[in-house]
């Protein structure tokens, strides 16, 4: 037992290392500017693009609770077509919209040019909601799922999600960097460490109790 978890300590230093090294890159990633978006970009690399939107074939994204000057509010992200000349229509995440608003969205119209990181697709799992294509919510970020459901045939096999400030009670709200996964290692490794000391001592008061009787 003593072996496993100072085995399991040493596994999460090494995580640790890991996962500062990533998000090292992604601070690096997200200074650097823009590139144009390629054929076949690598996952979370920040591009931009220029198109126009198709808002008629506009879509919700999951559920989200986020705080505004309204109090506690649900909304979603509204997903739209961005057709680009030569090349296949990329879905794009524009960014978190309330559910209720006493503003229209912010739906530019005509050549624009957008700036955003490249989020590969979700496939459902077991536990999933189940989309309702009628009234286009969407629950699992499929790209080929989405744009079959609103006419919008064989999209770029990802999703661009806009960067952007926080503009306010303007919506959509972009997202403001790119995603950084949790690093909760150290914890981890204080954890199984830890216990591996208390075994020790615990193991010790047996034996100095078993050696006295």
């Amino acid at each position: 037992m003593l072996l496993v978890l100072i085995g399991l300590g040493t596994w999460q230093v090494y995580r640790l290392h890991w996962k500062e090294a990533v998000l090292a890159q992604i601070a690096i990633a997200e200074a650097a500017p823009p590139i144009p978006l390629t054929a076949d970009p690598a996952p979370y690399t920040k591009v931009t693009v220029t198109g126009h939107f198709r808002f008629d074939r506009a879509a919700q994204f999951g559920a989200e609770v986020r705080d505004t000057r309204a109090g506690a509010t649900m909304g979603f992200h509204q997903i739209v077509p961005l057709e680009t000349p030569d090349a296949p229509s990329i879905l794009v995440d524009r960014g978190w919209v309330p559910q209720k608003r006493e503003t229209p969205l912010d739906d530019p119209a005509g050549v624009v040019t957008v700036v955003g990181y490249v989020r590969p697709g979700d496939m459902p799992h077991w536990f999933s909601p189940s989309d309702d294509e009628a009234t286009r919510q969407f629950f699992t970020l499929d790209p080929e799922a989405i744009g079959t459901a609103i006419g919008v045939p064989d999209p770029a096999p990802f999703i661009l999600v806009v960067l952007g400030p926080s503009t306010g009670e303007a919506y959509p709200a972009p997202a403001q960097h790119l995603p950084r996964p949790p690093n909760n290692h150290l914890s981890y490794i204080i954890t199984w460490y830890g216990l591996a000391v208390a075994l020790v001592i615990i193991f010790s008061l047996w034996v100095r109790k078993a050696l006295r009787s």
